[in-house]
């Protein structure tokens, strides 16, 4: 569906450009925005590589095992549904590590496997359970230590000091999660409470 949308605005202006008489400026734009991607990626991999790098020492040295042991009681209280040593906490800790680390690569198949698991114990239906919906708001609003991302892309663009948003970021990003947190239990107690009535 995303697909057919970009390519319906893609048609859509280049066909108003026809008939605006503006196919110069979009050639222009096409070719300077097919420029600045180029410039861009070639940013990010080396920024991404040493920080990648750095993370995966970190891994390896067990820093992720032993910061799963150390976050366990609070991922126990926010899913309370899923049972105790079940593997499903365990795939959800080490995605939310993962995603601290900025190791995007490999908290994805952790997460679709935190995901697995929590489908299961919903018995394999479709609708999504308290625990998943909980799962995806903090897997969506996850803290990253280091933007990796955004430092490389203000490197790409010359920035005075790129690393200058760290501090502004975690900030965001601690709030956003408190946030998700706050909104998921919100409406599951709303939702128990007319359960409750009924």
């Amino acid at each position: 569906m995303v697909n057919i949308i970009w390519v319906a605005m893609a048609v859509i202006g280049i066909v108003y450009a026809m008939f605006n008489g503006t196919m110069d400026e979009v050639n222009k734009a096409v070719f300077e925005g097919s420029k600045n991607a180029v410039t861009i990626c070639i940013g990010l991999i080396s920024v991404l590589v040493f920080w990648l790098g750095l993370m995966k020492i970190a891994e390896e040295a067990g820093l992720l095992k032993k910061l799963v042991a150390l976050f366990m009681p609070l991922v126990k209280k926010l899913f309370p549904e899923v049972p105790k040593n079940h593997p499903a906490l365990g795939f959800i800790l080490s995605n939310m590590m993962a995603n601290f680390f900025g190791l995007g690569n490999a908290a994805t198949p952790l997460g679709i496997k935190a995901m697995e698991h929590l489908k299961e114990l919903n018995g394999g239906r479709d609708s999504a359970s308290r625990s998943m919906i909980t799962f995806l708001a903090l897997n969506t609003s996850a803290i990253t230590l280091i933007p990796t991302t955004v430092i490389s892309i203000r490197m790409t663009y010359h920035s005075a000091n790129p690393t200058e948003i760290v501090g502004a970021t975690f900030i965001a990003q601690v709030l956003s999660m408190i946030g998700a947190i706050w909104i998921d239990r919100y409406f599951y107690r709303r939702r128990n409470r007319k359960g409750k009535k009924k």
